[in-house]
């Protein structure tokens, strides 16, 4: 990076903030100006400390941001608009950052998936060595649909919401290691293929995948994006390329937290989705095509507005402006 450029660049956004620092008193715009551009600044610190270090530089903008952080401290950004920013900028940015790591291992398991579908259809001896004739009678005719109706919508939608958060929590919490998310993954899959292709086999396969779609396909999405952001904390330290390992496990950790926070409302959706939707009296393909929308709905909010927040600097980690206040506090 040239720094020089860099400097030329953002001078009259530093010399704006060093204005608005210095007034005795702000208006309402004024106040939120001066948030933005600190928060700017940090970002433009977090820059010139990665990429062009330079003393002088990196010395005034930290005094700039000091001054700033003192002027605003009956001017701080209120939490709603804290909300507002992680909901439109720092969850899908995350995502679109480390869209490679999930849609891969989502691609990687439907495949899995479809293989071992085929595989347990070919050889029904499987089928019978797990479950006795009388057991697979009443999986296809009672237990697959009487599990979305045996309890109210509302108590199932939060008993799966619960459940889901679990699975998804233990792919994140379980990805420094890398393995046992992939054991995760595989017990998950294997259940869905077993059960699957009984169905299929005694002729209720169109019955059993339009039970499972509506919600699935946002559920096992979440589930996916949760693994993929565990391997990338595992692969963090594996191959924590040009920066300092701890530097890499600390920043992806940082951003898991960010994913596992959006995750719980993702998963709420998903819920609300089998708990309301599936065992509703709608037809098939509307109950599938409520499924398909919130699906492209999640996948528009990454490609769209994460993308947008991506470009514009976010990354799904904390700000730098709180990353300063942290080692400020701990020296």
């Amino acid at each position: 990076m040239d720094l020089d450029a860099y400097v030329q660049a953002h001078l009259p956004e530093w010399r704006r903030l060093e204005e608005l620092a210095a007034r005795g008193s702000l208006t309402g715009p004024e106040a939120d100006e001066l948030v933005d551009r600190y928060q700017a600044v940090a970002t433009q610190l977090s820059v010139v400390r990665a990429q062009a270090p330079d003393g002088a530089v990196i010395a005034y903008l930290s005094a700039l941001l000091a001054r700033t952080r003192n002027r605003a401290a009956g001017t701080r950004t209120t939490a709603w608009s804290e909300v507002r920013r992680f909901l439109v900028a720092r969850f899908p940015a995350a995502l679109y950052r480390l869209r490679w790591w999930w849609l891969g291992t989502l691609a990687a398991n439907v495949v899995v998936t479809a293989v071992l579908i085929v595989w347990l259809l070919q050889h029904p001896a499987v089928e019978q060595s797990l479950l006795t004739p009388e057991q697979v009678d009443q999986l296809v005719n009672e237990d697959v649909e009487g599990y979305y109706s045996e309890f109210a919508a509302s108590h199932f939608a939060l008993s799966v919401w619960v459940n889901n958060a679990w699975v998804a929590g233990l792919c994140l919490a379980l990805g420094v290691f890398g393995l046992p998310v992939v054991y995760v993954l595989f017990q998950n899959i294997l259940n869905l293929a077993i059960i699957g292709s009984i169905m299929t086999r005694h002729g209720h396969g169109g019955h059993f995948w339009g039970l499972i779609l509506p919600h699935g396909l946002l559920e096992l999405t979440a589930v996916f994006v949760a693994a993929g952001v565990g391997l990338r904390l595992f692969w963090s330290w594996v191959a924590p390329g040009d920066v300092p390992r701890v530097r890499a496990i600390a920043h992806e950790g940082r951003t898991a937290g960010t994913v596992a926070l959006g995750l719980v409302l993702v998963l709420f959706v998903s819920g609300m989705i089998e708990g309301f939707v599936t065992p509703s009296p709608l037809p098939t393909w509307a109950r599938v095509g409520i499924g398909i929308l919130a699906e492209a709905a999640f996948l528009a909010y990454v490609f769209v507005l994460g993308r947008s927040a991506y470009h514009r600097g976010e990354t799904g980690d904390l700000d730098a402006s709180l990353l300063e206040d942290r080692v400020a506090t701990a020296a």
